[in-house]
């Protein structure tokens, strides 16, 4: 069984770094869902845009298929410039990220989910209620596609974002990364994967190609310590019902 990679959020998470920055990744193993079937990976993975390109997942699933030594699926629903309340329950966004996930555990099993989003709710009138916003519309996700024991990986915004000229909002971009931080502290198996130190486009908008790469072995090892904090819950779950039912039986 293939283990697959949802990915969701906006335009960085959909990618969009410079493939002639980097170095192509090479792995026979790694597949991406095209028409409810796996193909095999290629550049773009999440071609929501003309622009798309380099995308964060690609390390992440590289790492992942050969610490596993399975065949690893991306699951691409990300779309550039959208908000959080484009992605509430219910809406275009949530249910075709929903529609293409259940596709894809037809033949798959999902082994993550990776967010990244935040850059459209940096105004005054939007950071302040992100935590609880997002709170929602993750839940959600988890309980229609049955998703309570996976890991839900949420990246931090880049702070080369105080220098983009597009938005007079985006310095807010640090109360956007608090209420992630805050949120994956609260809840069990998520975790907050920070952009410190890496580099953007031109743009000041996207992480570069560079970056990505890097980003996208953050989330993985975020990924690897929510995966031993499960194995360590499940054990002690087992423990549990086993000495429940030792009880029992006296």
């Amino acid at each position: 069984m293939i283990h697959s990679v949802l990915i969701i959020g906006q335009s960085n998470m959909a990618g969009r770094g410079f493939s002639s920055e980097v170095d192509p990744i090479v792995n026979d193993k790694l597949f991406v869902l095209r028409n409810g079937r796996w193909r095999a990976m290629y550049v773009p993975v999440n071609p929501d845009r003309v622009k798309s390109g380099i995308n964060l997942v690609e390390s992440f699933v590289d790492r992942y298929a050969k610490d596993h030594d399975v065949q690893v699926g991306i699951i691409p629903c990300a779309d550039g410039g959208t908000c959080l309340d484009q992605w509430v329950p219910g809406s275009l966004l949530f249910d075709h990220a929903v529609f293409q996930a259940k596709l894809a555990q037809r033949t798959s099993t999902i082994a993550a989910v990776l967010w990244h989003q935040g850059e459209s709710d940096c105004s005054p009138s939007r950071y302040p209620v992100y935590e609880k916003k997002l709170k929602v519309i993750l839940d959600a996700f988890r309980k229609e596609l049955d998703l309570y024991d996976v890991p839900f990986l949420v990246g931090g915004l880049g702070d080369y974002l105080k220098f983009c000229p597009r938005n007079e909002h985006f310095e807010n971009y640090v109360f956007i990364n608090e209420a992630l931080r805050s949120l994956s502290d609260k809840e069990d198996m998520m975790g907050y994967v920070s952009a410190e130190g890496l580099g953007s486009n031109p743009d000041f908008l996207h992480f570069s190609a560079t970056a990505l790469r890097e980003f996208g072995n953050r989330y993985y090892e975020e990924f690897l310590r929510l995966e031993d904090k499960g194995k360590i819950f499940e054990e002690k779950t087992s423990m549990d019902l086993a000495i429940r039912n030792e009880i029992e039986n006296l």
